[in-house]
């Protein structure tokens, strides 16, 4: 069984590997100490029911940094189309057929974006099941993501990360990638009944976290399973589930502001019509991104 103490001692001697520049890790951990004393007073008024812990969330994303700086060279492009001092529903693209794009979202918003916040990650039911990585995600913020935890969350001034493309964006063969999945609506109703802004944003390079990918759609159903990627890879063994060093653009789009004419429960055309809105801006941002992406193996050498 996974032991969450020997991931955190893989997670700090690949770290340690990647942190080369110690000065520049050094000035990236103050940065962080200095935006988890804003970000800790949110929580000092009430305590969070989903399993949220500030010190070990601030630990776990120390430990990460270097990953995110160093090995996926995490780029935020227009961070100032963020800088809003409200609850905002961060809404993604989901690419990279496991949720690391979640994480590299959740450590921008914290390290590179002002003012820092921590997202709280909607996630999908499977997750919560896993015996590490449930416990591991809920401790960094991410919450089963039904209506009602996000419905608390935003009451309380929260801002929440959602992949309205669900387990369907993540999971594509790689005939499919960068193709969206059509959203859900239900994201834009709980932003209507909350009175939150959306901040559509999208990821270019994680698909590339692993070459040739297929989804034997009928076996993962046979096995109760949300997806079964299958990835040439894979052929490395164990190694295989280490994603490639891809390098990570995450753009930030402009607010979409919530209409105020429109109820939480107005009839469907209404709703979709802004839902396809917001889906049609972060496509476009996905276009212009894949036209900007850096080159994989000129990134990797720098």
């Amino acid at each position: 069984m996974i032991k969450p103490n020997s991931i955190n001692n893989i997670l700090s001697k690949i770290s340690q590997k990647l942190a080369i520049d110690k000065l520049f890790s050094v000035t990236d951990m103050a940065k962080v100490e200095s935006n988890f004393q804003i970000i800790s007073e949110k929580y000092k008024a009430h305590s969070d029911p989903f399993g949220l812990d500030i010190i070990k969330t601030k630990e776990k994303i120390n430990l990460l940094l270097p990953l995110y700086r160093n090995y996926f060279k995490v780029r935020i492009i227009n961070p100032e189309n963020a800088q809003y001092d409200r609850p905002l529903m961060v809404i993604s693209n989901h690419t990279g057929q496991i949720p690391i794009d979640a994480m590299l979202i959740t450590i921008a918003f914290v390290t590179d974006i002002n003012p820092p916040r921590l997202l709280r990650s909607m996630v999908e039911r499977f997750l919560n099941t896993l015996p590490f990585f449930g416990t591991w995600a809920a401790e960094s913020g991410a919450v089963l993501g039904d209506r009602s935890n996000c419905q608390w969350l935003l009451q309380r001034g929260e801002s929440i990360l959602v992949f309205p493309e669900g387990v369907r964006g993540i999971s594509k063969s790689t005939s499919q990638y960068y193709q969206m999945q059509r959203f859900t609506s239900g994201f834009f109703r709980l932003a209507l009944y909350a009175g939150v802004d959306i901040l559509p944003i999208s990821v270019i390079g994680a698909e590339e976290f692993y070459p040739l990918v297929y989804h034997p759609w009928t076996i993962a159903r046979a096995l109760n399973l949300p997806a079964l990627p299958l990835s040439a890879s894979l052929l490395l063994g164990p190694l295989g589930i280490i994603p490639l060093p891809s390098p990570i653009d995450i753009r930030i789009g402009k607010i979409y502001s919530i209409p105020k004419n429109i109820e939480a429960d107005a009839p469907d055309e209404f709703v979709d019509f802004h839902v396809n809105e917001i889906q049609k801006q972060i496509q476009e941002m996905i276009d212009i991104g894949l036209r900007e992406r850096r080159d994989f193996f000129g990134a990797i050498k720098k």
